[in-house]
């Protein structure tokens, strides 16, 4: 398949639960129960018309039958996977077996349902993917923080928290690049204020979760 990304627009943070299933009794049930608990809903026939919908970057999650025209579910599930989309998926068929859905779990799925499933099982199965697509964009937005705070730091800032948080004492981070220690406990208490922390056990994570832990850089 050739598609482009469905990118994820920003919108307001309702949860949306998209279905892609070509049988379109099961796409107005599914869509009738969960507008029935005030979730958002968007249904689609094929896998091809999820692929050119923009999907929007609130908690979301995909109810995918697994046998569609053309493109299976597992198609689709591994060409979201690619396209880097990594929503939650709950697969349901009305053909399954041990081996499906043992592939289906492999694969990354959520949940596997068999039609006929209950209702309280499918809204219990969409409300834990979307509490885990909630988790994944809270973490993925701190994370674009923690980066932004990190670009603000000037070369030297980096170059003391990536020495600090690889545990030397600020004397030898002063021996080290050949400032007074001083100087070394200014920079140090700027970093602190520029990444939000008030400890250097906190300081260390966010290095850590950086990558730049020990990463010595060139100051100025």
């Amino acid at each position: 398949m050739n598609h482009g990304v469905p990118h994820r627009a920003t919108v307001g943070q309702e949860s949306i639960v998209f279905v892609v299933d070509d049988d379109p009794l099961t796409r107005g049930a599914l869509s009738s129960l969960f507008r029935s608990v005030g979730l958002g809903v968007k249904v689609f026939a094929s896998a091809t018309e999820l692929l050119e919908h923009p999907l929007p970057a609130v908690p979301s999650c995909l109810v995918l039958d697994v046998r569609l025209p053309r493109v299976s579910g597992f198609d689709l599930q591994a060409e979201l996977g690619r396209l880097g989309v990594r929503l939650p998926v709950i697969f349901v068929t009305g053909h399954g077996d041990v081996p499906m859905s043992v592939k289906a779990m492999k694969a990354g799925a959520v949940d596997f349902l068999t039609k006929p499933f209950r209702d309280q099982e499918m809204l219990d199965a969409v409300t834990g993917a979307l509490q885990r697509d909630r988790k994944r964009l809270s973490d993925e937005n701190s994370k674009s923080d923690t980066q932004a705070r990190f670009k603000s730091l000037t070369p030297r800032e980096r170059q003391v928290m990536s020495l600090v948080t690889a545990g030397l004492m600020n004397k030898e981070v002063a021996h080290r690049i050949g400032i007074s220690e001083m100087t070394v406990k200014i920079h140090r208490g700027h970093v602190m204020r520029k990444m939000g922390t008030r400890s250097l056990v906190d300081l260390v994570l966010i290095a850590e979760n950086l990558g730049v832990r020990g990463q010595e850089a060139q100051g100025n």
